[in-house]
């Protein structure tokens, strides 16, 4: 790192008040870098360059190169443009690679995810799943609607017509029977199959 910095025209010293690496390139004000160092990219070398970006004009976390580790993964070097860090991986023959360039960066805006995310949170009713839960079926908008198709087929075969109103959705969620909850009697009428009545006594109070 020192040999690299050095090439880029800094004076380099290790270990000055708590930082790893200090590199000063003379101006007016001079250009200061500091350079956090890890084995392995991690939630600690984040942190310490968050610590130390208000005393620098640039932060750069260095960390020694590997093919599987964590410096190669896009969600990390994203979390350093974000954060305007740059990003150098050190392999053992001692050869600096830049990753990702310390500046200022905005991400492009994802219209369709964001319609998306709007879309999905303006039709689900009420709240119903509890945040970082793992291993069940998540509740979304459309598992709601199937069910209230279901709840309605329990006094016996409907058509699709008469559950429209109030699902909107029935005439796709009955056709394509992505649960297998339903079966089709007749052409336009439905009834409840035995994996629907299953979902009813695992979600009651959503039928």
């Amino acid at each position: 790192m020192k040999r690299f910095l050095e090439k880029l025209g800094f004076t380099v010293k290790g270990e000055i008040c708590g930082c790893d690496v200090v590199a000063v390139r003379d101006g007016a004000p001079p250009l200061l870098v500091i350079t956090e160092l890890k084995l392995a990219f991690n939630l600690e070398l984040v942190l310490q360059g968050v610590d130390r970006a208000a005393a620098c004009d640039e932060i750069w976390l260095a960390v020694r190169s590997s093919t599987r580790g964590r410096e190669n993964d896009p969600r990390a070097r994203k979390l350093c443009r974000l954060l305007g860090f740059g990003l150098l991986g050190v392999t053992l023959r001692g050869r600096v690679d830049i990753l990702v360039e310390p500046r200022p960066w905005r991400p492009r805006r994802d219209p369709a995810r964001r319609s998306e995310l709007v879309e999905e949170h303006r039709r689900r009713r009420g709240d119903p799943v509890k945040g970082g839960g793992r291993g069940q079926p998540i509740m979304t908008a459309y598992r709601q609607q199937a069910l209230a198709c279901a709840a309605a087929l329990t006094a016996g075969p409907r058509r699709v017509r008469e559950l429209k109103e109030a699902v909107p959705d029935a005439p796709k969620i009955l056709l394509h029977n992505v649960y297998g909850w339903f079966v089709r009697v007749e052409r336009g009428i439905y009834a409840l199959a035995e994996p629907g009545k299953a979902a009813l006594l695992r979600w009651p109070q959503i039928g």
